[in-house]
């Protein structure tokens, strides 16, 4: 399996769009946040400084995550999804790991990010990377928070 891992280009908005949505109605639903955050995200994460990649195997798109700046030194993990049929495989692994390199060459020092613990394969994934659990800010960024964790890299 030969996962390439690829920035986002706008054609790629939709595919962004349909993970995440996949994943959020499975487990919760589509909070107002998301919506914005999916229908927009060139504007919402791209124009604010923010990223996005995705796992590409062959033509067919199977992952993807966002990194938004929370200020200069550390950036939000956020959106990062596998699609299912996909999932098992060692792409989310790929993904973080591209992640922390991203921030590594960015010189960003932390990344933080918002989960839930039913999430459970996520969250064991996060531990593994590194990633340990912060005080949660009140009321949190989304209703289905439940974890915030950070990397101090």
């Amino acid at each position: 399996m030969s996962v390439r891992i690829i920035p986002f280009q706008s054609h790629l908005a939709l595919a962004f769009k349909e993970l995440n949505i996949a994943w959020l109605t499975e487990y919760f639903y589509v909070e107002p946040k998301d919506a914005d955050l999916l229908d927009n995200c060139q504007k919402v994460i791209i124009d604010k400084g923010g990223v996005i990649f995705f796992a590409q195997l062959q033509e067919t798109i199977v992952g993807c995550f966002s990194l938004l700046p929370m200020d200069s030194k550390t950036l939000e993990l956020g959106k990062m999804a596998v699609r299912e049929g996909y999932q098992g495989q060692k792409i989310g692994h790929l993904l973080l790991q591209y992640a922390i390199d991203y921030c590594k060459s960015n010189q960003i020092t932390s990344i933080v990010l918002y989960s839930n613990t039913v999430l459970q394969p996520a969250i064991h994934l996060y531990k593994k990377f590194g990633f340990e659990e912060i005080p949660m800010e009140v009321p949190p960024p989304y209703e289905r928070s439940n974890i915030k964790m950070v990397l101090t890299i």
